[in-house]
């Protein structure tokens, strides 16, 4: 069987890093990139016999490729700390890699938990990501925001899931909402994007019917139509945030 590198990048996530170890303790080599983690992150990952790698933080992309670069291994399994690899597929990536396979990379269907329940409609239905992959042929892009892993060689799909607990709680999101508003504001600016007060608050209310109406999150009962309405306000957030540098720009 092929050996596999868990790579994770991590910050002040004690109450995730636990669970997301515990479901890929199976494989050869965890590799952990932490970016100044003061809990108890770093304890737990080293009760695990995690390989830490201390670095700066710089985007997503970035400091998942410097743990991919860092990584004993060509074949990479690549995690965020509110991730929980489930057994079935666990069970899978092991055939694959016993199977001398020779696709470039795997992408995994994601099941997502908003407040502690799966979110079965919205954007998040049959979402599908690039996780599983051999370094060899291909890299990570350096994104501040919606990182991935390209490769030009096929790629196939595998049906087992990934559990994301990405908003276990209403404060996390809102702190979420802050941190990727400021991200995705500078993405788009460097990017040559801009923005108005009304263009955001279109934006938002645009969001809203897409997510709730159009994707049928309304079908997800009372969580779909608070997860509807967070994703309005951040996507109001981030536009306005990218119109306030426009406004703080000018005025130097």
């Amino acid at each position: 069987m092929a050996p596999l590198s868990v790579v994770i990048i991590t910050k002040n996530v004690e109450d995730q890093i636990r669970a997301c170890l515990e479901s890929v303790k199976w494989a050869d080599e965890i590799v952990v990139v932490d970016s100044g983690s003061n809990d108890q992150t770093l304890n737990i990952c080293r009760e695990y016999g995690c390989r830490v790698i201390d670095a700066e933080w710089q985007s997503f992309g970035a400091n998942k490729a410097l743990g991919v670069q860092a990584a004993k291994y060509d074949w990479i399994l690549s995690l965020d700390a509110d991730e929980r690899v489930t057994p079935p597929l666990a069970v899978r990536i092991q055939d694959i890699l016993k199977s001398g396979d020779t696709l470039a990379g795997y992408k995994i269907r994601f099941r997502t938990l908003y407040l502690g329940r799966e979110i079965l409609f919205s954007d998040w239905r049959n979402e599908y990501h690039l996780r599983l992959f051999n370094r060899g042929t291909g890299r990570f892009n350096e994104d501040i925001l919606h990182e991935s892993f390209k490769t030009d060689g096929p790629v196939g799909q595998i049906k087992e899931y990934i559990l994301h607990n990405s908003f276990p709680s209403l404060n996390i999101h809102l702190q979420k909402i802050n941190r990727y508003g400021l991200l995705a504001a500078r993405q788009k600016y460097e990017a040559g994007k801009r923005s108005s007060i009304k263009g955001s608050v279109l934006r938002g209310l645009f969001a809203f019917i897409r997510i709730y109406i159009l994707k049928a999150g309304f079908l997800d009962g009372k969580i779909g139509f608070v997860l509807a309405i967070n994703n309005a306000f951040a996507t109001y957030i981030k536009y306005l945030m990218l119109w306030e540098k426009q406004q703080s720009t000018k005025n130097d």
